[in-house]
Parts: structure tokens; sequence; C-alpha cells
């Protein structure tokens, strides 16, 4: 390289960056060659970089004719080839090519688009060993782009851990760490679904964010929202809403999305429904909230209607629409309508159907009594059935009271899922509803010899902006001793408008008057006693419990609404129930 490097306003410099095919290029190459201009490192980065996005074989051509390429040249190709998914297994060639040269070494600019390759798959697992290169090779106080592409990297494989290890290393983060660690949690928080810590911890970061004067953007809101969601936190995700608005963000349909999203989980599809009306431009994943939002409010017409609606307008379904889609389906019976969207898969959308699909086809047999015919796709279905099929196949068993196949289901579920409560828990109650004790403490010692505990119900209240968590019987709340006189106030109005405990599903052989104040104390009733002394009294009462609404909470919750003239609105772990003057939206389908 000779001479003083020319700047970026050179002529022959300004006619590479308008290069768009082959045969310019090589032009303006032919050019930089008899002028010298070649022999500059500038120019040569910068033919590296624009040829390798025309034709990448040319660009190693040239690479290949460079003497003694430097760390600097070598950095420009692979960060280029890094990003074009083809050609990533080229850029880690060149990448081994500096490991093995005996006097150059990566540096700080090497390893950030290896990271985003290593981001996907099939690159996922060469990640870990190019963290390793980067203890190897920087300085222990590292890079801020290597470390911000170290914790992108941790927050695509889920591992939330050594991404907020990775965090709180960076001394002042920027926006792009910020949104990185709001994400990796909120990703993490939709696979646990029974964990809302990690949604918690998103509303715990974004203030901490807002402490350090670093201004949101539409990425970080959308995970700020989508934790409200997880949640079901109304008030905080409105106030997100509101931010987008006074912020003078884009509600563009990511951000359009997530609201949508949002409103529907928290039990105000009204809300979700205006917002979607109001876009200006709505995609698949926009069409999939919406209807994910009819599915689990149990609006099953609404949803098939809204799915006809977007084929019509040339929108392409994907595998998610096709299964929130089934779900609304299944939740209200239309088992005909859900057959025809599955067998529609293939042949008129071209979707391979998954497991997913097979576990919703499940389903909506299954709670429609059909459970011979859901038991025979499960058995003759081209992929190995998973945990979520059989699960849905003993929840349909129990439901319908059919022993023989619950027992087969299980049987599969304790192969697949051990130490799942959950599972023992249903079958256990299909023997309690038939007064099988003997069943019932055979299942109990099973789930002892395994170390298996049942997971506790837990339910999430919102009162005045603030959210409430409580277990079954707790007394931790500092308002415990006003709860547990309310619960009794409920308790005995319930039995004056003729409440009699469904007990049959206590799992215990005790006495009835123990079983009914065991039901007494489940999560949701808590958390609605909480609520009545709490909240305002025309205010609705919004409920988020981890687990199934059991049948006596769903009776009682019923009634409470008609004896205190209250709206109910729980969200259990398939779907919503509106308890209203007396009767539920789900119609007791459920």
């Amino acid at each position: 390289m000779r001479g003083p490097n020319p700047s970026s306003n050179h002529p022959t410099l300004q006619l590479l960056e308008k290069c768009k095919t082959l045969d310019t290029l090589k032009q303006v190459h032919a050019h930089m060659i008899t002028t010298g201009l070649i022999f500059h490192t500038y120019p040569l980065s910068r033919i590296l970089l624009i040829s390798s996005t025309i034709v990448f074989t040319h660009a190693l051509s040239i690479f290949n004719h460079i003497p003694n390429p430097t760390i600097f040249l070598y950095n420009t190709l692979i960060s280029s080839l890094a990003n074009i998914k083809p050609h990533t297994h080229i850029a880690f060639s060149l990448y081994s090519r500096v490991l093995t040269h005996t006097t150059l070494k990566p540096n700080g600019f090497t390893f950030p688009s290896l990271f985003k390759a290593c981001g996907s798959q099939p690159w996922l697992r060469h990640g870990t060993a190019l963290h390793t290169h980067v203890l190897k090779f920087l300085e222990p106080t590292c890079d801020p782009f290597v470390q911000a592409a170290l914790l992108n990297y941790y927050a695509k494989c889920g591992k939330v851990g050594a991404c907020r290890y990775l965090f709180n290393q960076i001394s002042k983060p920027d926006l792009a760490s910020w949104n990185s660690i709001l994400s990796a949690y909120v990703h993490n928080s939709g696979a646990i679904c029974e964990d809302v810590s990690l949604s918690l911890e998103v509303l715990t970061l974004f203030i901490e964010m807002q402490k350090s004067l670093i201004k949101a953007n539409e990425v970080t809101l959308v995970a700020l929202i989508s934790a409200c969601a997880e949640l079901g936190a109304l008030s905080q995700g409105a106030w997100a809403h509101v931010y987008v608005l006074k912020h003078n963000l884009k509600l563009n349909h990511f951000v359009g999305t997530a609201l949508i999203d949002m409103y529907s989980k928290c039990g105000c599809l009204d809300l979700a429904c205006q917002l979607f009306d109001q876009l200006p431009h709505r995609d698949t994943l926009c069409y999939n909230a919406m209807i994910g939002g009819f599915a689990i409010h149990g609006y099953g017409h609404q949803a098939l209607d809204l799915f006809k609606k977007m084929t019509l307008e040339g929108l392409a379904p994907d595998d998610v629409t096709l299964v929130v889609t089934m779900c609304g389906c299944s939740h209200v019976g239309l088992v005909e309508e859900g057959c025809e969207v599955f067998e529609s898969m293939k042949e008129v959308y071209g979707v391979e159907p998954k497991l997913e699909h097979y576990g919703c086809l499940v389903d909506l047999l299954g709670r429609a009594g059909r459970l011979r015919e859901a038991e025979e796709r499960v058995l003759n279905m081209p992929m190995k059935p998973n945990a979520v099929l059989w699960r849905s196949l003993l929840g349909a068993a129990r439901v319908h009271g059919n022993l023989e196949i619950g027992e087969v289901a299980l049987k599969h579920l304790i192969q697949l899922e051990p130490e799942t409560s959950g599972n023992y828990v249903l079958l256990s109650n299909m023997y309690a509803s038939i007064n099988r004790w003997d069943d019932v403490k055979r299942v109990r010692k099973l789930m002892k010899d395994h170390g298996i505990n049942k997971v506790p119900g837990s339910s999430l209240v919102e009162v005045g902006g603030a959210m409430h968590e409580f277990l079954m019987g707790d007394k931790t709340h500092p308002r415990s001793k006003e709860i547990y006189l309310k619960l009794e106030e409920t308790s005995r109005r319930l039995h004056e408008y003729g409440h009699k405990p469904r007990t049959l599903e206590v799992l215990f052989d005790i006495e009835e008057e123990e079983k009914e104040d065991a039901l007494s104390y489940h999560s949701e009733r808590l958390a609605i006693a909480f609520a009545l002394i709490a909240s305002h009294p025309c205010a609705p009462i919004r409920i988020i419990k981890n687990l199934r609404v059991c049948g006596d909470c769903h009776t009682s919750s019923k009634l409470i609404s008609k004896i205190y003239e209250r709206e109910i609105i729980v969200r259990d772990r398939n779907r919503f129930h509106h308890f209203k003057e007396g009767a539920c939206s789900c119609s007791d389908y459920w």
C-alpha cells in the first residue's frame, strides 16, 4: 500500500458506490488498477465491500490477489459476507484463515458480524466457541461493540442468565444494549408460561433505562408492551400506549401488533379491535394477534370471519394464523369448520401441518367429545406425538369421563414428561370424580416416588395500577385478615344462593367440610376477595391465573359476579372467562 489513502470524495470511489452490475464493477476495478488506486487500503476495502454484494466470487478473487491483506481488509469482507446467509460459511472460512495466520490476530471489529451470524441456525452452536476467542484475543476490558454483539447473541439463544451477566458488565449501556436485554427477558417469559418474574423484570429494567436518560424507541416499547401482555398489566400497558403517542414514536405494525396482543390478553378485546381497525397497514402478524384475541376470548365465529377476510385481502396465512384460527373454532365447538381449516392447510395454503396444528385438531375433537377420533389422529399422525397432544387428549378424557383413554394418555405423558405434576393431577381428578380413592392414592404415590410436587395455583390481580399475587391458602398479603373475612362473607352468601361446592375433584379423601375449605382458599378466590375490598365498586376485576380454572371456582365466580354486581375477567392458561350477572362468556364450554 502506498501514500496517503484517498478520501471517500474521490471521483473513482464515487463511481464505485454507484455500481450495480458486474460489468460496471469490472470497469471501475480496471480503472483503479491503472491509476494505482487499488494499492491503497481504503479504496481496496470499498471495492471488496461492494463487489461482495454484487458477485461475491469476484470479491474473493480480488481478495486472494492481495499479497498481505491486513486485518482491516479481512474484517471488511467477513462483515459483509457474514450478513448474507448463503455466504456465512465463507465468512467463517476467512476467519479461520486469520486464526492460522502467523502475524494477524482478530480485533474488536472482527467479532460483531460473526456473532450476528451465530444468532440463527445452523451457526447458533458456534457462538460459545467464538466467545472464548474474544476472551483469548481481546483485552479484559471488552470493546463496547463486541459486548453488544455478545449480549445480542445470548439473547437470541434464550440464555437470560448469560445475557444479564454481560449486560451488567457494560458500564454505560446504549439503546441497542437495553433493547437486547429487554427482548431476551420477553422472549423467554413467553416460553416459561408459569413464571411471571421475567416479565416483571422487563418493567423494572425499563424504569432503570429511563433513569439512565436513554430514550426508548419502537423496539423498546414492543418489549415493554409484550411484558405487560404476559402479566395482564393493563394500567402499565395503557401507559406504554400513551408513551408511544406522547413521544411521537411510530405506531408501526410491530408496535400496533404488540398493543393489540396486550389489550387482548388484558381482557380489553374492544380496545384491541379499535386499534386493529385504525392501523393503516395490517400484515399477517397483525391479523394473527387479532384472530388470537378473538380465539382466547371465546369468539370463534369472529376469529373465523377475520381469517376469511385476511385471505380475501391476499395475505398468506402462516403457521400461527392457522393455529389461532383452529383454537378459536375449538373454544366454541366449531368442529367441522376447524377440521376444514386443518384439511385446507396443505392443499390450499401450502403449509405443512406441524405438531401445533395436530394439537389444535386433537383439542378441537376432544372438547366436542369425539375422543376416539382424536385418539386415532394422535396415533396416525406422521410425526411422533409430543406431550402437548397427549395432555390435550387427557384433558378431554377427564371432561368426558373416559378413563380408558385417560390412562393411555397418562402412560405416554409419564414417559415424555415424568416430572410434570399437571398430568398426574388430571388423572387423579378423574378418579376422584367417581370416588375411586385407592386409584387417587396410587397416582399420588406415583408422584411422590418421582419426587413431584403439584404446581401451586397462583393468581395476579391488578388494583390501583399495582399487581398483587396470591397463592392457594396465601396469608402473606398485608391485608390478609380483611381478605379472609371477605372470603368468609362470600362463602356464606354463596351458600345462601344455593351454591354447592364441587368437592369431587379435591385430591384427598378428607371430610366434606375440609374439602369446601380447600376450594375456598384457591388463589383466584383470594384474588377476588381482595379486589372486592380494595378496588372501586364499579371497576371490573381482572385476574390472571397460571393454571386452568377449576370447576368450582368457575361456578362460584359466576355467582359472585351476580351477588356483588361486579364483572370478573379471568385469564387462565387456556382462555378468558368473562363473568357477568351470573353467566360466563364461555357458556360452560371450556
